[in-house]
């Protein structure tokens, strides 16, 4: 169990599977930068972050959820929970009834190739499992570009990937240490490019760093 103190966000955890120097730039070292993405991306959380419940036939809508785990040591905001009726589901205090969890998590662009989305969403979901006493099978990634919902499975393999790597996050900020990482594609669409200066954790000289910069710019 982690102490309070200790809670690490848990909207980082896409940061840090998207990339390690990313997350500990913006985690540990105070960062920060914008870009179209980003700030496309801050839009659409605003107002998914909007603490509002409604109910529409047999489902709640709850919106800006603060959830936590004591086991895995995070805190942070659902998008979206909903609360499907459900006579196999968890009793919630001053509704009738009980209720089967469902979170959304959404998203500004489009499905991705890897699962760092699909980790925000199980995180959010072992923290309602923990908060709630329940099970939650799957949840729902939500993609503005696309205006579609990606249904995610959230198996022990997911789960498993998700407490290694934040175990791994957990050591990196106790230690207050920033991961180097292989520069790649990502890079250029990052908004910490020119913060980060991935290029500088190659094992190159000042002037082939320099050469290599200015033939990239040609």
């Amino acid at each position: 169990m982690y102490a309070e103190q200790d809670y690490l966000l848990l909207s980082g955890i896409q940061h840090f599977a998207f990339c390690r120097s990313q997350w500990a730039l913006v985690h540990i070292d105070q960062q920060w930068s914008e870009n179209l993405r980003t700030v496309e991306g801050m839009f659409m959380h605003e107002k998914a972050h909007e603490a509002t419940t409604e109910k529409r036939g047999d489902v709640i809508i709850t919106r800006g959820l603060q959830v936590f785990s004591r086991s895995l040591g995070i805190r942070g905001t659902c998008d979206v929970v909903e609360l499907h009726r459900d006579e196999n589901g968890v009793s919630i205090y001053g509704r009738t009834g009980k209720y089967s969890p469902v979170p959304v998590e959404y998203k500004r662009g489009k499905p991705k190739d890897n699962d760092a989305d699909a980790l925000q969403l199980c995180a959010q979901a072992m923290c309602l499992e923990e908060m709630l006493v329940c099970h939650i099978p799957h949840g729902y990634l939500f993609y503005g570009e696309t205006r579609r919902r990606t249904d995610v499975a959230l198996d022990d393999s997911l789960r498993k990937h998700l407490t290694d790597i934040l175990k791994e996050m957990h050591s990196y900020y106790q230690r207050g240490y920033t991961p180097k990482v292989k520069p790649g594609k990502a890079c250029k669409a990052c908004s910490l490019a020119d913060i980060c200066v991935p290029k500088l954790g190659k094992s190159l000289s000042a002037s082939e760093y320099i050469n290599a910069s200015i033939n990239e710019d040609v």
